[in-house]
């Protein structure tokens, strides 16, 4: 039997900080959303996308096996909105990554804005309309939108909030930090085309890889400083929202051990099969990094003099260190 669908928490979000849109009409959108044993959360965030002041939405939702109630969950929503075109898809059953890419390659997407979205969290009633309007001086370019988020716990408490980067997004950048948080994401026609251009690759994490394809391809990246959502934390998030001294310290390892540097390694192959569709500086980056000593100063200072940095200071140097001793 279905579960009734929790409360939505919306009422107690933070104030929209922009208004309803009224003119010009905004663009209809499809919102892709990756599902997996969702059933806890997963109602909730579905009542924040039925409460958008946008209501030109479309919902495709990639299944990856969930043994819970999530697809009975999707499938109850989508029969008390039939207006909206709401498809529950089978996932490719290999990690959160490849389920969003698989639904943003897959062969019927429709063209046109698509909006990212997690199982979990609560969009605020302006979200689809904050990232209409700021993508829309760039409607006909690569363009990918992302912004900020309040974190909450997984009773929904408020425990903090994103952190806006410092400077400006960049190739480099991309190659070493993350900008777009995906559960935040829109992308135009453009944007879209380029990633089903460039397929459903193997990479980590699906909104890193957007940020790094289309700052390759030479499109936009804009980052927001509104609030447009509550990102759900839970136990084991450890590239989410979280920004402790804890998790400082398991960043840190990641970095000095094994795993950034395959999490590098992995962006840059794709990158190199995706070499076509990018800009000839970004191929010269990679041919530089390609070629250039494993480990030692040498490698450092060529990290460096391609701009392969971090937003602070103190997460360079440590990039520094991990390329010193051949960690990336």
């Amino acid at each position: 039997m279905t579960r009734p669908a929790p409360t939505s928490s919306l009422a107690s979000s933070p104030a929209p900080s922009l208004a309803p849109s009224t003119e010009p009409e905004l663009p209809p959108v499809t919102i892709v959303m990756a599902s997996y044993n969702g059933g806890a959360h997963i109602a909730e965030q579905l009542a924040s996308i039925a409460a958008q002041d946008h209501q030109g939405w479309a919902l495709w939702v990639s299944d990856d096996g969930s043994k819970d109630d999530t697809r009975a969950l999707v499938e109850d929503f989508a029969a008390r909105h039939p207006d909206h075109d709401i498809r529950l898809l089978e996932g490719p059953r290999q990690g959160a990554a490849a389920n969003f890419l698989s639904l943003l390659c897959h062969p019927d997407l429709p063209p046109g804005f698509v909006a990212i979205s997690d199982q979990d969290d609560i969009w605020y009633p302006h979200k689809l309309t904050a990232a209409l309007r700021a993508l829309a001086p760039h409607a006909e370019d690569r363009a990918v939108y992302s912004a900020q988020s309040r974190h909450v716990d997984d009773s929904g408490a408020p425990v903090g909030a994103s952190r806006v980067h410092r400077g400006a997004p960049s190739f480099g950048n991309a190659l070493v930090q993350n900008r777009v948080a995906g559960h935040c994401a829109v992308l135009t026609p453009a944007a879209l085309a380029l990633v089903r251009a460039a397929g459903p690759v193997s990479v980590p994490f699906h909104d890193w890889w957007l940020y790094q394809l289309v700052q390759g391809a030479g499109g936009r990246v804009i980052v927001s400083d509104k609030v447009v959502l509550d990102y759900r934390q839970h136990a084991g998030n450890v590239l989410g929202g979280n920004q402790n001294r804890l998790a400082g310290l398991t960043r840190a390892a990641m970095v000095l051990g094994p795993t950034f540097g395959r999490w590098m390694a992995a962006n840059r192959a794709a990158l190199q099969d995706a070499a076509p569709l990018l800009g000839a500086q970004a191929r010269g980056t990679l041919a530089a990094l390609e070629s250039a000593p494993r480990a030692g100063p040498r490698r450092v200072r060529v990290q460096a003099a391609l701009g392969l940095v971090r937003d602070k200071a103190s997460a360079t140097a440590l990039l520094r260190l991990a390329a010193l001793f051949g960690r990336i």
